[in-house]
């Protein structure tokens, strides 16, 4: 007698099938991971996932993230079930200009939350999510409320970011997040056990998560586990399924080949296993596989008819509370499209001569009381980066209560990078973070990731220079600036530059620059701030905040000379006062000068050329100092003038000892520009 599969079998099954297929026409990819996590997904999208599916940006749904990137045919399979993607986009996997890339892109649109690929930066991005809907949650009400789903593997679990995004979750008990552990015991070039022997249940209970383990193929176990986690409300749940990497191949005669090595990173018919003799196995057509099998499609038709008769339903929901609280529903709009309230930047007080993290904390301070769904983040050094001028107007986010506006990130700064990004994938929220300059380079993955996604998150990083003095060179940055301006320089696929990197010359500098990081919503930003005091930069119309301004146009003229300047001295950040005095000692030899300040200068080459050669016209002579890497300022000084910058390393001594001895003193200037003008 015949056997009836069960549905959950067959799509599961036209999953895997049409996975294989995209990676086997593409001659490219990773197979066995999809092939493993099928049945997860399939029970997940129809029966506990809450979307619209004709409106996949709806803002209440609940968000899926997935970790490791590389198991996007998986996805995309699942995607093509639910109607977001063609069997024709499918087929042209990793191909140029089609949509299904492959490690995911985030295209909420389609039902895709987040681009992943590194892994690990996936599940931060999610539970960043989460803390985004508590804090939304929070101030509007349970109606709101949703569930944020992740999906991660052996990879992810095994990169040191997961130490962090546990800790941070389960010291929340962000009871909203349930993630999927497909533990299928197959790496890229080992097995699992190979390089470790860590309880990982232990691990995420001792966080204080809420974990279950299961066989990860059965449907009926993945649906009990579902269950039990989403009624958990408060601690984040971890289902460790126990899965099969390829689960489903055979050979040519129809042996299994299940639980290998070579599915993980190559297509099926390049290792032991047969492609058609799988496809066959799984009830594809070996001829044509790209095809989703009738009775799936019957499935999924009656599936996405109850969810949207549960999206209608919670949609009257947020009608009725509306038309009950229409000041509140007009502020979540206004969150939600991302818009900002009116904000008197001239307003903002600041003092005479101050350090720019300084400066930076009277301008926190001042949005702690008018920017409502901002929230800034620390790696354990709040007093020093000065977010604590936030943090004194905000409570820190404890569990059960996220009507502060705070993170306490402990020492993780590549962990509070990518949860505070989750949190601008979310939407909603205004995330910022803090932390030293040196210490950027734990969060170089998490800053190209968010600047490819074109997420709005504002980093700010202060101790800017080898101005730290005694802590020594490892709290120096010297290098860290031409990494960001790197980056400044590469274009994000809308063809804009993919990161604003700003380094403020004076406090009023600074409350411009945090004026132009809220108000880029389309890439992240980077605020590059001094530790020790800066003199206020001269203002020849008696209002500093109005003449910087200009700022906003990425380089402009802070002092300039009558007629044409025999040089142009050109700095940003710090060394723009040291130019200031340099320019005293060469004008008492009737030197002409003009001094440019240059906070951005991917912003700079954006402007008119015009603009730009009104400020740096050509023929004249021109000079920079930078307290990182002269390569910092080579494009804008060129080729007939210097840069005097650091090709070294710094040295513990007190900042005015280094200054004197690196040459960065007003007399220095003097000195460089003579001998340039000899």
């Amino acid at each position: 007698m015949e056997v009836k599969t069960s549905i959950d079998q067959r799509t599961a099954d036209n999953i895997r099938a049409l996975a294989i297929a995209m990676v086997e026409k593409a001659k490219s990819g990773h197979p066995g991971g999809p092939m493993g996590g099928a049945d997860f997904i399939h029970i997940l999208y129809s029966e506990f996932l809450n979307f619209d599916p004709d409106d996949l940006t709806w803002p209440m749904r609940d968000r899926f993230f997935l970790d490791p990137g590389h198991m996007s045919a998986m996805l995309y399979a699942q995607l093509g079930l639910i109607g977001s993607y063609t069997m024709e986009e499918l087929e042209n996997f990793r191909q140029w200009g089609s949509p299904t890339p492959g490690h995911p892109e985030i295209d909420v649109k389609r039902g895709i939350e987040n681009t992943s690929g590194p892994l690990g930066l996936g599940h931060a991005f999610g539970v960043g999510s989460a803390i985004a809907e508590r804090f939304l949650v929070e101030r509007f009400g349970e109606w709101m409320s949703h569930r944020t789903f992740i999906y991660i593997s052996d990879g992810g679990i095994q990169e040191e970011i997961s130490q962090g995004v546990g800790r941070i979750a389960g010291f929340l008990g962000l009871g909203q997040v349930v993630m999927f552990y497909d533990a299928n015991d197959i790496q890229l070039s080992t097995e699992v056990h190979e390089v470790t022997r860590e309880d990982t249940a232990a691990k995420y209970s001792a966080w204080g998560w809420h974990v279950q383990t299961i066989t990860g193929n059965d449907p009926d176990a993945i649906r009990m586990a579902l269950k039990a986690a989403t009624e958990e409300t408060e601690r984040p749940s971890l289902i460790i399924g126990h899965t099969i990497m390829g689960k489903g191949a055979v050979t040519a005669d129809g042996t299994p080949y299940e639980g290998k090595v070579d599915t993980h990173g190559k297509p099926l018919g390049n290792t032991g296993g047969d492609f058609p003799k799988t496809l066959q196995h799984l009830g594809a057509n070996p001829d044509n596989p790209f095809l989703i099998f009738d009775d799936v499609r019957e499935h999924y038709h009656a599936v996405l008819a109850d969810k949207r008769k549960k999206v209608q339903d919670a949609k009257k929901e947020q009608q009725k509370w509306s038309a009950e609280n229409p000041e509140m529903a007009k502020k979540l709009e206004h969150f939600l499209r991302g818009n900002l309230p009116d904000i008197d930047y001239s307003a903002i007080p600041q003092k005479a001569n101050a350090a720019t993290r300084d400066a930076s904390a009277s301008v926190l301070s001042y949005l702690a009381d008018h920017v409502e769904n901002m929230v800034v983040a620390s790696a354990d050094l709040s007093n020093s980066d000065k977010t604590d001028a936030f943090l004194k107007k905000r409570k820190a986010f404890e569990k059960g209560n996220f009507s502060g506006g705070f993170l306490q990130a402990g020492v993780s700064e590549l962990s509070m990078a990518a949860i505070m990004t989750g949190m601008g994938l979310h939407g909603g929220v205004i995330p910022a973070c803090g932390t030293f300059f040196a210490f950027s380079d734990y969060m170089k993955p998490v800053l190209r990731v968010a600047a490819l996604m074109q997420t709005p998150v504002i980093f700010i990083w202060t101790h800017d220079a080898f101005r730290v003095g005694e802590d020594g060179p490892t709290h120096q940055p010297i290098e860290q600036e031409a990494q960001l301006r790197l980056l400044e320089k590469l274009k994000n696929h809308a063809h804009h530059r993919s990161l604003l990197a700003l380094r403020p010359a004076d406090s009023a500098e600074t409350t411009v620059a945090w004026k132009m990081a809220l108000e880029n919503r389309h890439t992240p930003t980077g605020l590059i701030l001094s530790r020790q005091g800066i003199k206020d930069l001269p203002a020849s119309s008696g209002n500093r905040y109005q003449e910087a301004l200009a700022s906003e146009q990425g380089g402009y003229i802070v002092q300039d000379c009558p007629g044409t300047p025999d040089v142009v001295l050109i700095a940003n950040g710090s060394e723009v006062a040291t130019l200031v005095e340099g320019a005293k000692l060469l004008e008492s030899d009737g030197i002409k000068t003009r001094i440019v300040s240059v906070p951005s200068e991917g912003r700079f080459r954006d402007q008119e050329a015009s603009y730009q050669q009104s400020i740096l016209p050509s023929g004249i002579l021109r000079f920079g100092m930078t307290a990182g890497l002269p390569v910092n300022l080579e494009g804008l000084v060129g080729e007939n003038g210097k840069v005097f910058g650091l090709e070294h390393f710094g040295y513990s001594a007190p900042y005015q000892v280094l200054d004197e001895k690196f040459g960065f003193t007003g007399e220095n200037v003097y000195q460089q520009v003579k001998a340039l003008m000899a």
